[in-house]
């Protein structure tokens, strides 16, 4: 069953959203040459006390972090540790999550550490960015959950791959539900599965955290040893793109965008919903 939000809920959820934008701000800043992910993982956990939030990652399944810090080849969920020491040329993909008043936020972005970083990462981590972009503006009454994966599968198809070949598109993680929990229904591919069918219906008060996961190489991906830390299969890095998305009478609000998608969308010749927080 599909959770569908109240205006009410989606200004608490909005709440949550801008918990998480000020994680991303901060760890952003943090994540230099020398620092470790484990580093990360206390900058965040000040922010969410700042702000009298709870974290949805800690003790979830029970991981044992409250932000995911996937370094190079790490795709998704990995842990902080004072063992990872952030290096010049690294690139690190941040997921982190908040909770107010009962409300999840979850939000997720890849960032380079230091500088001189190679022109085919650059493009990954935009092409990454731009693909969740399109998915979010495929968030529109009518449509259906399949449009959602079909705009992030045609944004990313085609787009060339410096070198030749073409992006690997994770294959066994992707966005999903968000509300009262972090993981809910429906599960979004980010490519068109045809026995999945078409999927529910999009209609106001449907919250969605749309994020691509995409690699230089393979969309195959291993898990290692300690349960959670999701690897690509053949060592090329990847870029992982988040935001929480709800549809709303007057248009799509990205609830975890400082500005609501507000100048994103615009581009895009999409108006998003009025901001309920003012």
């Amino acid at each position: 069953m599909v959770q569908i939000k109240s205006p009410e809920q989606i200004a608490k959820m909005r709440e949550a959203g801008l918990v998480v934008a000020a994680i991303h701000a901060a760890t952003r800043e943090a994540a230099v040459p020398g620092a470790t992910t484990k580093d990360l993982d206390q900058v965040a956990r000040k922010v969410l006390a700042e702000h009298n939030a709870k974290p949805n990652f800690l003790g979830y399944g029970g991981f044992p972090a409250t932000i995911c810090t996937s370094v190079n080849e790490v795709v998704v969920h990995g842990i902080p540790s004072d063992d990872v020491v952030l290096k010049d040329g690294d690139v690190i993909s941040i997921d982190c999550g908040a909770i107010i008043d009962g409300w999840h936020g979850d939000a997720a972005y890849t960032a380079f550490v230091g500088s001189g970083h190679a022109p085919e990462l650059v493009e990954l981590s935009r092409v990454t960015e731009e693909s969740m972009w399109a998915g979010i503006a495929a968030m529109k009454q009518g449509n259906r959950l399949v449009d959602v994966s079909r705009a992030i599968e045609t944004y990313i198809r085609r787009q060339p791959k410096p070198g030749g070949g073409k992006y690997g598109i994770i294959e066994d993680y992707g966005g999903h539900g968000i509300g009262t929990e972090m993981h809910m229904d429906p599960h979004l591919l980010n490519y068109v599965e045809r026995r999945r069918g078409k999927g529910p219906k999009l209609v106001p008060g449907f919250c969605l955290a749309i994020e691509p996961m995409v690699s230089l190489g393979t969309p195959k991906t291993e898990v290692l040893q300690d349960d959670w830390t999701v690897i690509t299969t053949d060592g090329t890095w990847s870029s992982h793109w988040e935001h929480s998305v709800a549809l709303t009478e007057e248009g799509p609000l990205v609830l975890t965008a400082p500005d609501g998608g507000k100048a994103k969308l615009a581009e895009m010749g999409i108006v998003a919903a009025p901001d309920p927080l003012g």
